[in-house]
């Protein structure tokens, strides 16, 4: 068997195990940080110029069954309020999904074409979707102490 092959495929193998050792909530913290960012820096968008806010969502925006001024207050408050939530990682998962959904309206009335920033949203959403926030997290934290109350 050709040797070069054969240390090839034992470095990938190698790298690969060591990849793999990567803890999840250090990937999950991670997702939580990024999540917490962009969504910060929209809110923060908003309140720097609150009167061009409310015209972007009565001229541009135009979200459906949600008068203009209620949507710029709760898009503003869900970006500011969850990124807070997210990065402490409590209520993490509800937090995420109520991204999901604000992504959606805005992918499908808003930004049609913007999907190629959203689907990265999406991928760290759904991790912590799916897996949750991890072990660094106030999630984590308070299943630990309801976990140690019940056998108590």
């Amino acid at each position: 068997m050709n040797t070069i092959a054969t240390t090839s495929g034992g470095l990938f193998i190698r790298i690969r195990n060591l990849l793999e050792r990567i803890p999840y909530s250090f990937i999950a913290l991670v997702a939580r940080l990024a999540t917490a960012v962009v969504f910060w820096r929209s809110g923060s968008v908003k309140l720097d110029d609150w009167a061009g806010t409310l015209n972007l969502f009565a001229d541009e925006y135009k979200v459906p069954l949600i008068p203009p001024q209620v949507a710029a207050y709760a898009a503003t408050a869900m970006e500011l309020g969850g990124a807070v939530l997210m990065l402490l990682g409590l209520g993490t998962r509800a937090v995420a999904l109520a991204y999901l959904g604000m992504i959606t309206v805005i992918q499908t009335f808003v930004y049609p074409s913007a999907w190629p920033t959203h689907i990265q949203w999406v991928a760290f959403l759904l991790i912590l979707l799916a897996r949750g926030p991890g072990v660094l997290s106030l999630d984590a934290l308070i299943a630990r102490l309801l976990a140690s109350r019940r056998s108590a």
